[in-house]
């Protein structure tokens, strides 16, 4: 059977750590990274070259810890040692079905991870490596979403794929209201001013100025990571007017 064409050479998939939960209240599912790993070789099998960023929600919130009287700063530093937790993890599942992998991390970690270094990064991508970025941008009062958008944009991704619980995105949160809408496509603009939980106000514009488009979809169905790299997603697209 002939392999359909993907609509992107190389992407960047946006993992949130809360996708990795499964059922579970803490921590990481098995099942659910096992699943993830799978869908991601399929697409590689495509040809597509994948980077990924994994938030570190599922083991610690750096924001919500600030909130509740932690130093921001600290706080954020433990988040992003949770986003290395996550890479290690996803690393070690894609690795036991055959895919090549490198962690690469904002934080130096050098016995268990390379440090983040742009040529390097594409360099593994060339050779057909799955490269997954870990700590965030490195630095306090920056969340992975942003950290997604800097990363896409230093190794030439075509899309950032956000992978959520829900199909797009929509006027309000549809977890909690029956009546939310969905959009089937967004400016940045219209995601900014309208406050949508698409992406931080700071990666969205990081986006708009490089005019790099965001494909938002469910990670709960399967086979919709192939469908956004086909350009088949049913979610939500976001780039300019």
């Amino acid at each position: 059977m002939k392999k359909e064409k993907p609509a992107y050479k190389r992407i960047l998939l946006k993992l949130s750590g809360e996708a990795l939960l499964g059922d579970k209240e803490f921590g990481i599912s098995l099942d659910v990274l096992q699943r993830i790993s799978s869908e991601i070789k399929e697409v590689h099998d495509l040809g597509v070259e994948i980077a990924v960023v994994i938030g570190g929600g599922n083991i610690f919130r750096g924001l919500s810890a600030s909130a509740a009287g932690m130093d921001r700063a600290s706080a954020d530093s433990i988040g992003m040692l949770a986003t290395i937790m996550n890479s290690l993890a996803l690393q070690d599942t894609m690795e036991k079905i055959g895919l090549y992998t490198r962690v690469l991390s904002a934080m130096h970690v050098q016995e268990i991870a390379e440090p983040y270094i742009r040529r390097r990064a594409a360099r593994h991508l060339e050779k057909g490596r799955i490269v997954i970025f870990a700590a965030g941008t490195g630095n306090p009062y920056f969340s992975t979403d942003t950290a997604a958008a800097l990363r896409a944009m230093e190794i030439g991704a075509e899309v950032i794929l956000k992978a959520t619980r829900v199909n797009g995105v929509y006027n309000k949160d549809p977890m909690i209201h029956k009546d939310a809408r969905m959009f089937k496509e967004l400016t940045y603009i219209e995601a900014i001013q309208k406050k949508l939980k698409v992406m931080d106000s700071t990666a969205l514009s990081l986006c708009m100025d490089n005019h790099l488009p965001i494909v938002v979809f469910n990670l709960l169905h399967h086979g919709n990571i192939q469908k956004a790299v086909l350009g088949k997603s049913s979610g939500t697209v976001v780039r300019g007017s």
